[in-house]
């Protein structure tokens, strides 16, 4: 039997002002005891650590872009590695002397983001040793039976600079693929052969254009979850999911802050 593969939405709302009950985006994937994020939008770290997410597990953490709604949170997701460390020893044995990949498009915003812990430091200092390192298309991470592949999106308007990247994770027999940012839905269809969970952003886009583009490819994926929630969505999350549905049925879900689901 495969293993379970566990994505928690801790973010759902796309860059707008702050919403009730929402936050932006970045999502958690747990796989063989594992913890893998992608984007790191604010308040990441506290909806994993007051929810059921493993932080001390964490592999690798993948940004699709460096936009402050996808990113915000990275500096507190890194300080509280350094705090949750102190509370107990099998926390800390679980934590110290590991590295933690940090997989960036670009990495302008890293020495910034690195330079707000160096107050009386030299460097960060926190359980692991950080492995910040920039991607490209194809294939960015394979171990662990995890492999993320990477695509670049049209999200910035520039196509000769991939800055802005969707995300195919392939574990224990399933795939899930992210957005990211795009400019159409279509930019990412190389990715969704034989996906069973689709996270497809709407920040940019209403769901029922990306319900008619899915119908009209002929791509078959097992679910679609909408999430970085644009106003559409958060003016009148019923009345989208329905329109929705009325053209894909009924595996179409909007997530909120802290939806889970099992693969």
């Amino acid at each position: 039997m495969s293993e379970t593969l566990k994505v928690t939405v801790l973010g759902s709302c796309s860059g707008t002002e702050p919403m009730p009950g929402r936050h932006h985006t970045s999502i958690t994937m747990e796989f063989g005891g594992r913890t893998y994020w992608f984007d790191a939008g604010e308040n990441c770290a506290h909806a994993a650590y007051t929810g059921d997410v493993d932080l001390p597990a964490t592999e690798a953490i993948f940004i699709s872009h460096t936009h402050i709604d996808h990113i915000g949170g990275l500096p507190n997701l890194l300080w509280t590695f350094r705090k949750i460390i102190n509370g107990s020893e099998e926390v800390k044995k679980r934590m110290g002397g590991r590295t933690v990949d940090v997989y960036m498009p670009e990495m302008r915003p890293w020495t910034s983001i690195i330079g707000l812990f160096t107050n009386g430091e030299t460097e960060y200092r926190g359980p692991y040793q950080l492995n910040p390192q920039r991607y490209d298309d194809g294939v960015i991470f394979d171990r662990h039976g995890m492999r993320v592949t990477a695509l670049h999106n049209n999200h910035k308007n520039n196509p000769n600079e991939h800055d802005s990247f969707s995300f195919r994770v392939d574990a224990g027999g399933k795939v899930v693929v992210f957005s990211g940012d795009v400019k159409h839905v279509s930019e990412v269809a190389p990715l969704l052969d034989g996906a069973d969970l689709f996270l497809m952003e709407t920040g940019h886009h209403l769901a029922e254009d990306v319900c008619t583009w899915l119908k009209d490819s002929g791509k078959r994926i097992r679910r679609l979850v909408f999430v970085h929630h644009g106003r559409a969505i958060l003016r009148d999350p019923a009345g989208e999911l329905a329109k929705a549905r009325a053209i894909l049925g009924e595996n179409v879900d909007i997530a909120d802050d802290g939806t889970v689901y099992r693969l």
